[in-house]
């Protein structure tokens, strides 16, 4: 049975008047990929700074390795591995420097950083700059550097906040990829980001918070069917039924429009128990149906609903 690598139960924290987090509850399995997300200032820096031991808790509980981050801050920062927004890199050193200052920090052995290092550099395509100093870099580069540095000691749990914003698109990318690596090889990672494309590609589960609450959490389509977010629906029929097909459908009450491709229609806004309905429509109206396609709800559509809810209330 897998287990936890981190509980988080109730956890309340407050800055002055303003409250960053509510009680929000949620674990995360060992080799397990979940995504925090959230508008700026939803809680999400928040808990990864408490998750660290760098933030005491207001109220309820935090666990890391079955560790209180408070009590036991070194050891379960020894354990975990950090990429923040900011890489807080020391821009005077080199690349290969600053990562043998940090595996002297993190305690590892003289003869493993002979070889660590390295592989390091050449995994996330910095040899070539090794020996240039860090504040000649892009951007893109800081920020892989900041993921070499956060594996030097071989970490368990890796906490990433936000590590593309900010990043071009070619640099952000680079991220990714190297991210979804880390995945193939088991770890586990919480994902703080507001980028709902990131997350849906990078995450085996999301949890979505609003203002210090944790609104909703769950794979993306188990979450929009839950919600009952509304898919698309594409169908190919004859072509020369192409008009009755656009009545037959108009008149279940739904939007449908005919594609340039010839006996292509698309509906917006149906949800899966209205799609075998509109194909019997079709099929009893002597419509030749060819093909049905149901392009399931994204992430970012499951987050605006969520968003537009809390609104409401």
């Amino acid at each position: 049975m897998t287990h936890a690598v981190i509980v988080v139960s109730g956890l309340e924290r407050r800055f002055g008047e303003t409250v960053a987090l509510a009680g929000i509850s949620f674990t995360v399995a060992a080799g397990e990929v979940v995504g925090l997300l959230g508008h700026n200032g939803a809680g999400k820096t928040t808990t990864i700074r408490s998750l660290l031991g760098l933030l005491a808790p207001h109220g309820g509980t935090v666990r890391v390795f079955g560790l209180e981050p408070t009590v036991d801050g070194e050891r379960v920062r020894a354990r975990t591995g950090v990429v923040g927004e900011s890489p807080g890199l020391d821009e005077r050193l080199t690349a290969r420097e600053l990562l043998r200052v940090f595996a002297d920090l993190y305690d590892v052995p003289p003869a493993l950083q002979r070889t660590r290092i390295p592989e390091l550099l050449e995994q996330f395509g910095l040899t070539e700059a090794a020996d240039r100093r860090v504040g000649t870099f892009s951007a893109g580069m800081r920020q892989r550097l900041a993921l070499a540095r956060c594996l030097l000691h071989d970490p368990e749990l890796l906490l990433l906040d936000e590590p593309t914003t900010a990043l071009d698109p070619v640099a952000a990318h680079q991220v990714r990829e190297l991210i979804a690596e880390r995945r193939r090889e088991g770890r586990t990672i919480l994902l703080a980001t507001h980028n709902l494309d990131e997350a849906e590609r990078l995450c085996d589960r999301v949890i979505i918070l609003e203002r210090g609450r944790v609104l909703v959490e769950g794979h993306p389509r188990e979450l929009a069917a839950a919600l009952g977010v509304p898919s698309r629906l594409t169908l190919e029929v004859e072509p020369l039924s192409s008009e009755q097909a656009l009545a037959v459908l108009r008149g279940c009450g739904v939007v449908a429009q005919v594609e340039p491709q010839p006996g292509r229609l698309t509906v917006d806004r149906v949800t899966r128990r209205q799609v075998p309905e509109l194909v019997a429509a079709l099929v009893e109206a002597g419509v030749p149906v060819y093909g049905v396609t149901v392009q399931a709800p994204s992430l970012e559509d499951v987050y605006l609903a969520l968003h537009q809810r809390a609104t409401r209330r």
